[in-house]
């Protein structure tokens, strides 16, 4: 009798939740959460029941999940691999549940044998007890959040927690992030490991440790601080503990000269134990490099061929808001999401590197999905806006905290006639396309739920693909 009920309320579940993704999206609305809540409400273990139809790959860590979940999509793809996959970035267990009933008929039979997820850090632990993958990509561990997640070392505990419930996947670790490292030498599973080596660092990335703002100083084993050979932004890079011997593994991956970086895209050398090969990154940035090369971890962890790889390296296409760009003729809009400290100091770094002249939009929400506390606007790294703040003819800040950001831009030294606050969105953008000489871009930089309000703006003016497409 209890089977008979809890297959009822798994069928029901499946079918409401359907019946709620038709109907969000029909209206224009997302529908990438909400079906998922609906669902778990009638049938607490549906993600279990799901999740146990498909072979499933992860993705979680601080920084470039979405983007490297896209990257290994594309790479998916140039295999022939038939996969689900939460494009939205609704990463919660809501947001799991959701993506895999769209895919699921109505007898419960998968659509996609394949499923790839990011999942959101804190998400993770919960996510482990129901749904086990063959393979996790870890990203990295940056402060983040500290409303939400805590302090640092408890979001890697966390996800640790999870691992140890899995201890038969195979884990893809960021071997740079002492942090992330940490977690192939806890736990039991098989592990590889990529990176970059001192050659592919560029050189102006080779400051003291003193001189950057480092969330990782100290040994997680004896509290001796780190001494590094070199490291590439934040705390990545060569470390070791001169006292315990703690350091940096072997790696699996590992990008061993970048020819070129441009504001469009980066060319890599990467080192896999089937062999070397060059390959364009079809986005710019140092931290595009790392996100991609995620990606070829994990295709070596699967066999695919280095062709293949190449390909899907140079094809791929950004998720919304992740160097998303839109065409304007002789202009072109670029949404770039800011989240942390680190994530926000990369981002301005890759804007020193554009050479036309732009127009800035900030957008700092501080609603939950973003977190309350923005002090972490004082740990930005603003030095590259202020040098190159002569190429920039205009600054709009807007959002809930559009006020608290252009002190921030005071306190940096950014020339306050620049600086213009609109604290609405439609408005901002308005003013911004207006601001737009012959050849300039205008980038915004928006937090998570500023992001979602200028998408629909953009998607409406632009015609868009919607963001869960």
């Amino acid at each position: 009798m209890k089977k008979l009920i809890n297959k009822i309320r798994f069928f029901t579940a499946l079918y409401l939740g359907k019946c709620a993704i038709y109907l969000l999206r029909f209206t224009g609305s997302g529908g990438t959460s909400f079906p998922g809540k609906l669902a778990m409400t009638i049938c607490p273990d549906i993600l279990r029941e799901l999740g146990a139809k498909y072979r499933i790959f992860m993705v979680t860590g601080t920084n470039g999940k979405t983007t490297t979940a896209r990257i290994m999509e594309q790479i998916l793809q140039e295999n022939r691999i038939k996969y689900i996959s939460n494009k939205s970035g609704a990463n919660l267990i809501s947001g799991l549940i959701t993506t895999l009933i769209s895919d699921v008929k109505l007898n419960a039979s998968p659509t996609s044998p394949t499923a790839l997820l990011e999942v959101d850090e804190a998400a993770f632990r919960l996510s482990s007890k129901h749904i086990h993958p063959a393979v996790l990509v870890v990203t990295n561990f940056f402060r983040d959040q500290l409303d939400r997640y805590g302090e640092l070392y408890n979001t890697l505990n966390v996800v640790k927690e999870g691992i140890l419930n899995n201890p038969e996947t195979t884990l893809v670790l960021n071997g740079d992030d002492s942090l992330c490292a940490s977690l192939g030498k806890d736990v039991p599973n098989p592990v590889v490991y990529y990176g970059m080596d001192e050659l592919a660092v560029p050189e102006d990335n080779n400051r003291t440790m003193s001189s950057i703002n480092n969330d990782a100083s100290y040994c997680l084993y004896c509290k001796t601080k780190y001494e590094y050979q070199y490291y590439s932004y934040g705390h990545l890079g060569y470390f070791k503990c001169p006292n315990c011997g703690y350091e940096r593994p072997e790696l699996t991956a590992n990008v061993v000269r970048i020819p070129a970086m441009t504001s469009e895209f980066s060319t890599v050398v990467i080192s896999t134990p089937s062999g070397v090969f060059e390959a364009n990154i079809n986005l710019p940035g140092l931290y595009n490099i790392y996100n991609a090369l995620s990606a070829v971890a994990f295709a070596e962890v699967l066999g695919f061929s280095h062709k293949k790889t190449i390909e899907a390296l140079s094809s791929f296409e950004s998720g919304f808001g992740r160097m998303e760009s839109i065409s304007l003729g002789e202009n072109n809009i670029q949404v770039i999401l800011i989240k942390n400290p680190t994530g926000f100091s990369q981002v301005l770094k890759y804007l020193s590197s554009v050479y036309n002249s732009s127009v800035i939009c900030f957008m700092i929400n501080d609603n939950i999905a973003d977190g309350r506390d923005i002090s972490w606007l004082y740990d930005v790294d603003f030095e590259p806006l202020k040098n190159m703040q002569d190429n920039v003819s205009q600054i709009y800040v807007s959002g809930t905290r559009a006020e608290d950001m252009a002190v921030r831009l005071k306190y940096a030294g950014i020339f306050t006639d620049h600086v213009s606050i609109e604290k609405d969105a439609q408005n901002m953008l308005d003013f911004a396309l207006d601001t737009l000489k012959p050849g300039e871009t205008l980038f915004i930089l928006p937090t998570y739920t500023a992001l979602l309000d200028i998408r629909k703006i953009l998607k409406k003016r632009f015609k868009l693909k919607n963001f869960w497409q």
